[in-house]
């Protein structure tokens, strides 16, 4: 992803960044819209949800394969 340092004037411009935007060209159209994060780590992929029982059962009851019946049946394809 490319990045764009935001200097103080830029920054100031954009409202401090404390607020969803519209990014617009002369005309009024939309280029981009931006919404800001608060926190930087919110970006991350967040833990999964916990598992109920019944989707701990359902997933032991599948059937599992090795590494090498996989990489086999991609082969085929």
């Amino acid at each position: 992803m490319t990045q764009i340092i935001v200097d103080a004037a830029m920054r100031t411009k954009l409202h401090d960044l404390r607020q969803p935007l519209e990014l617009c060209d002369e005309s009024g159209r939309v280029l981009a819209r931006i919404v800001p994060t608060t926190n930087p780590s919110g970006c991350l992929p967040k833990e999964p949800p916990p598992l109920s029982q019944e989707e701990m059962q359902r997933r032991k009851q599948e059937e599992d394969f090795s590494t090498e019946e996989v990489l086999a049946f991609l082969e085929k394809l």
